[in-house]
């Protein structure tokens, strides 16, 4: 075929292009317009519930960040690093959070954090059950895996266009988007974390007697908690990654910044939100991570 198609150009027009017909593609288009519609219209109770949840959720954590003072929101951002990764790790904190205050990022770094802190929260809260949950039941892993590897394949502007369809542009949007960006690694982390709890360890505890209860909380989730800590870990610097890509519909933060730097060829400008940007990604890897 290929010789054909070099040495006979003209005469085999089928292997010039693909067969295709653009109607197809409007069509295509056109039905799946109409299944959004008719989700948002049958769904709009529960799309204006989840808008509300997330908006009030939001609005608590911006009122702790934003709301209290700068020196008590520092402090305990050192305290947290000291106590989780040592005095190195509290003074890089220390000296990161100044570089924001400085410049100027400080109530941008806080309403980010509130975002991301809305997103990672969930995520966390509803991942580690469905890990815990897909661990012990590997049938339902089965159906569950294919769903994660879409989340993580999609490129993360594409899972802005059915949260805007759904839920409209501005924070909550973001906060969605978000959640469903960072989901993956909580919940495959936790099944990977108990999967690989040594069979001898959780029969000894059952020849003990142990429960159910006692062996999930005793037993696996501590043997677990490395896998688990680093799930937690990947999902959070994901959401800081996505919150960064939903100011293009609205979400608050350095998205916008970085997105105002991209329009008007101020690279300067985009360079320190950059920094800005890596150094909270460092803060919040350090504290979770802990010493290692």
């Amino acid at each position: 075929m290929s010789t054909l198609r070099f040495a006979l150009p003209d005469a085999f027009t089928l292997l010039n292009a693909f067969p295709t017909n653009r109607d197809w593609r409007l069509q295509s288009g056109d039905a799946v317009q109409a299944v959004f519609d008719w989700t948002k219209t049958s769904g709009r109770g529960f799309f204006d519930g989840v808008t509300v949840g997330m908006r009030t959720l939001l609005d608590w954590i911006e009122v702790a960040l934003v709301g209290t003072p700068w020196p008590v929101v520092a402090l305990i951002f050192v305290m947290l690093a000291y106590l989780s990764g040592g005095a190195r790790v509290a003074i890089f904190t220390g000296a990161a959070l100044a570089y924001l205050g400085l410049l100027d990022f400080w109530e941008k770094a806080m309403t980010t954090i509130a975002l991301l802190g809305a997103a990672a929260m969930i995520s966390i809260t509803l991942g580690i059950p469905l890990g815990i949950f897909c661990a012990r039941r590997p049938k339902a892993f089965a159906v569950v895996r294919p769903v994660l590897d879409f989340m993580q394949s999609m490129p993360s502007f594409v899972y802005l266009i059915p949260v805007v369809a759904f839920i409209g542009s501005g924070k909550p949007a973001g906060v969605v988007a978000t959640m469903i960006f960072g989901s993956p690694p909580v919940i495959r982390f936790t099944v990977l974390g108990l999967q690989q709890v040594p069979s001898a360890v959780r029969e000894a505890a059952l020849a003990f007697g142990a429960t159910p209860r006692y062996l999930l909380w005793r037993v696996d989730l501590p043997l677990a908690r490395k896998t688990i800590m680093a799930g937690i870990n990947q999902t959070i610097l994901l959401s800081l990654a996505m919150v960064v890509v939903a100011s293009l519909i609205g979400a608050k933060g350095w998205g916008e910044d970085v997105l105002e730097a991209l329009q008007y060829a101020a690279a300067g400008q985009g360079i320190l939100a950059g920094l800005a940007i890596l150094f909270c990604a460092l803060i919040l890897d350090r504290i979770v991570a802990g010493r290692k």
